[in-house]
């Protein structure tokens, strides 16, 4: 399998559908995939389902695919920069699944390491259980929380090499390196690399 594309369109192409879930990496505008999201735009898929920490701001990251009304539905624990997010959602035209940000990284690991479901103290008797299994566990509540899997990830890694494996640097580690793991296929922009200054990557795999 060829791993190393000359740029992201490339990197991403027959990897692109409607409807599809992709995780995006990266924390605030750390260490996002900044290349991968405009190739995205480019290409014009729709009703997409993102997984990210946040939804980026107006014009800069995945607000780029909120501006262009790609995004039909956001995984993620914080959204409060982004006025098109917010315009859309009031006009319900988007929808968000909110989630606290330790159980949403946990929702990620546990994809990747093929657990379909983990129970978890935080949010049970609140809002966030609303519609999900809750079980005592030693007198304590705890609610049923899925893994997630993705069709597409897209990270933002410092160096790779021809064999698809990434090293992630300094703050840009965050949100990352979990979501190259519970996916169909990978996607990352190096910003260096061991072959060049920037090269795009593919790997493909299944969680553990």
């Amino acid at each position: 399998m060829k791993k190393v594309y000359p740029d992201a369109a490339a990197a991403l192409a027959g990897l692109l559908k409607d409807g599809m879930l992709i995780m995006a990496g990266g924390f605030g505008l750390c260490g996002i995939p900044e290349s991968l999201i405009k190739a995205i735009r480019e290409s014009g898929v729709r009703n997409l389902t993102v997984v990210s920490n946040n939804a980026g701001i107006d014009g800069i990251g995945l607000g780029l695919l909120l501006d262009s009304k790609q995004i039909k539905k956001m995984i993620s624990s914080y959204v409060g920069e982004n006025k098109t997010f917010a315009q859309q959602y009031l006009a319900g035209e988007l929808e968000i699944e909110f989630n606290p940000q330790g159980t949403l990284a946990e929702r990620i690991r546990a994809g990747g390491a093929g657990i379909p479901a983990f129970f978890t103290r935080t949010g049970a008797g609140t809002m966030i259980a609303e519609g999900k299994e809750e079980r005592e566990f030693d007198g304590q509540r705890y609610v049923m929380e899925r893994g997630l899997v993705a069709d597409l990830s897209i990270v933002h890694a410092w160096v790779g090499d021809t064999e698809g494996n990434l090293v992630y640097r300094k703050t840009a580690r965050n949100f990352n390196w979990p979501r190259a793991r519970p996916r169909s296929c990978a996607t990352a922009f190096m910003s260096t690399s061991a072959l060049a200054s920037r090269r795009w990557f593919r790997t493909t795999s299944h969680p553990a």
